[in-house]
């Protein structure tokens, strides 16, 4: 059996800011290196002024350190943006309910589910499978909702055993199968880890999915 909700507003998740870099040892080195040749310049002998290669050979250096310390600079700053702030990307999604269109664990209490008929479907059909796609049950639905209870119980009205299910929302004009739409369910993140600039989610259910298909996120029950 299947019910159809009102939606619901759901909570989204923000990831911390990131801690500025500190100031190296080499940057003082800089600043001390900096105000020595500055002061060295300003208090030389102008009877004697200094060799102009000995001055072109300390510029030189000043110019290499300068490079040296932002050089330091950048690769801080890029340690941090790898290191910690994507770690805290990473934690921030464990234990939370994220919705994907995907299959769903179901543990015995009553299942949420989101797909939307198509706009010229005159009539709308839940189909339930199990874990090895089989169909449990096709049940009617309103065309005009979006969002169904599923109540976990057979087309006898038996309960199910809990474990991995899906559900597609086929959408009929009249007898003609206009599209087949797998719903969406809310599953709890176990794991989460980063993959050639992508975040990949290990679900309850053992399924993996990339965040890009999440389209809601709440707060783990």
């Amino acid at each position: 059996m299947i019910t159809a909700t009102q939606p619901t507003t759901q909570n989204t998740a923000q990831a911390p800011a990131a801690t500025p870099p500190k100031t190296s040892g080499l940057a003082t080195d800089f600043q001390t290196f900096l105000l020595m040749l500055t002061t060295q310049a300003k208090n030389q002998d102008p009877l004697e002024p200094l060799d102009s290669s000995q001055y072109a050979s300390q510029l030189a250096q000043f110019s290499m350190v300068e490079q040296q310390t932002r050089t330091n600079n950048l690769l801080s700053g890029l340690s941090s943006s790898m290191g910690s702030v994507n770690l805290e990307e990473l934690t921030r999604w464990v234990g939370m309910d994220v919705r994907t269109a995907s299959a769903f664990q179901f543990d015995g209490a009553p299942k949420t589910l989101f797909a939307q008929a198509e706009p010229a479907a005159t009539n709308a059909v839940m189909v339930i499978r199990d874990n090895a796609g089989t169909v449990i049950d096709r049940i009617a639905v309103p065309k005009s909702e979006a969002e169904f209870v599923w109540a976990g119980v057979d087309g006898d009205g038996n309960p199910l055993p809990k474990g991995s299910y899906s559900a597609t929302l086929e959408s009929y004009d009249g007898d003609k199968l206009l599209s087949q739409k797998l719903a969406s369910a809310y599953n709890k993140v176990k794991e989460a880890q980063s993959s050639d600039d992508t975040i990949l989610l290990t679900l309850e259910n053992g399924q993996v999915v990339s965040a890009a298909e999440v389209t809601a996120v709440r707060t783990g029950a």
